[in-house]
């Protein structure tokens, strides 16, 4: 029987697959709301046919490419998060902080103006309090591990 080689790669804690996963949905959903609303407008049947601004204000189609846009944009920002999360790579980290934030700043504007998602919600504050666990801190050099945290 041959003996296992240890490996000198960094051992993912498993919150750091608890966020890939969180990751996956959010992607999936956000995926939903980039078509739903080009659906309901019915851009894929009819195509553009009404103006996008009338003066300075936005149409309903306006606002249903703009909200589909900004949720592609989430999307695609959460494929290369992944991606580089699961590589476990620094700037990752970084970005998705950030990504989380911004997604929830959204999705609060979504809760007060239009419909809450709370699927994304949750979503998004399972990977905030996840990105802050000591263990995946140390692992993306986040956090060294000779300094107490508080």
């Amino acid at each position: 029987m041959t003996r296992r080689k240890k490996s000198d790669k960094k051992k993912r804690p498993i919150a750091v697959t608890v966020i890939a996963v969180a990751i996956v949905v959010l992607f999936l959903i956000r995926l939903y709301q980039v078509y739903e609303p080009l659906v309901r407008n019915h851009v894929f049947s009819d195509g553009l046919t009404t103006p996008l601004f009338i003066g300075w204000k936005l149409t309903f189609l306006g606002t249903a490419l703009l909200s589909s846009a900004t949720y592609l944009a989430l999307s695609l920002a959460g494929i290369v998060c992944l991606v580089g999360f699961l590589r476990l790579r620094r700037w990752s980290w970084v970005l998705l902080m950030a990504w989380t934030g911004i997604s929830l700043i959204i999705s609060l504007v979504d809760y007060f103006y239009t419909h809450a998602n709370y699927a994304v919600m949750a979503s998004n504050v399972i990977i905030a309090f996840a990105l802050n666990i000591n263990e995946v801190q140390h692992i993306f050099g986040i956090r060294r591990a000779d300094v107490p945290s508080l």
